[in-house]
């Protein structure tokens, strides 16, 4: 048993026994931590609102058995905008939800870490369109090693003519090849899906907004294919 430091985004919690709560908590180094705060849901609880999801925390912990528990909590960042606003933490609901699915536990989850963090703050920022949501399953999808092909064919390799999009096959695929189960895409949504693969999270491009649900969508539902999870925060927002 010792005392440790950590640092993390809290992705969720919820009740431990009478007053106390498992907080679960993104760490770059450790992965997924499930810690306990004890007396948190007690409303003298000295940790009070320093606990909620998508804080940026700075912990000590004194490590158990089987959970960690939580002695002292600094916040690092907050995103008080980003909680002003209620499609900023719809959006920001569905980030971490997606990050909690595939992050692993007691693992190192750096670039994941590092990832949730610059959606936060795209989202802190304004950056508030679905695109951004649609970018950032994007860029998850390279951390976990699913990236779908964008621009060439993931059947042949082509570049020319990616007028479908294929969930089994990995991607978009051209119109000469015939791939189980693949969508044909509207003009334009091939294009937008690796425009916003390609962007950074806080200066996405400038696109046609008639062709962002179904982006999202296509995207949403490719994740859910290869993870093998619904994930049900994306559902709400995508409608």
């Amino acid at each position: 048993m010792a005392i440790r430091h950590d640092q993390g985004i809290v992705l969720r919690s919820y009740p431990f026994g009478e007053a106390d709560r498992v907080v679960v908590v993104l760490s770059p180094r450790h992965g997924k931590l499930r810690t306990v705060a004890k007396g948190v849901r007690k409303t003298t609880s000295r940790f009070g609102g320093r606990l909620e999801p998508f804080t940026h925390v700075d912990l000590v912990l004194y490590e158990g058995r089987n959970l960690d528990t939580i002695t002292q909590v600094t916040v690092i960042e907050a995103y008080p905008k980003l909680r002003a606003n209620l499609d900023s933490v719809l959006a920001a609901g569905a980030m971490v939800e997606a990050a909690d699915v595939v992050a692993q536990e007691r693992q190192s989850s750096n670039r994941l870490f590092l990832l949730l963090q610059r959606g936060l703050r795209a989202l802190e920022e304004g950056v508030g369109s679905s695109d951004l949501i649609t970018s950032y399953l994007l860029k998850l999808a390279v951390v976990v090693g699913v990236q779908p092909a964008l621009t060439s064919c993931a059947a042949c390799g082509r570049t020319e003519g990616l007028v479908r999009f294929g969930l089994v096959a990995g991607g978009v695929v051209c119109s000469d090849c015939s791939v189980e189960g693949a969508v044909r895409l509207r003009p334009g949504v091939t294009e937008r899906l690796a425009a916003l693969a390609g962007s950074e999270l806080d200066d996405l491009p400038v696109l046609d907004p008639s062709l962002a649900g179904e982006a999202m969508g296509l995207v949403r539902r490719f994740l859910e294919y290869h993870l093998d999870r619904r994930l049900v925060s994306l559902t709400v927002i995508d409608g």
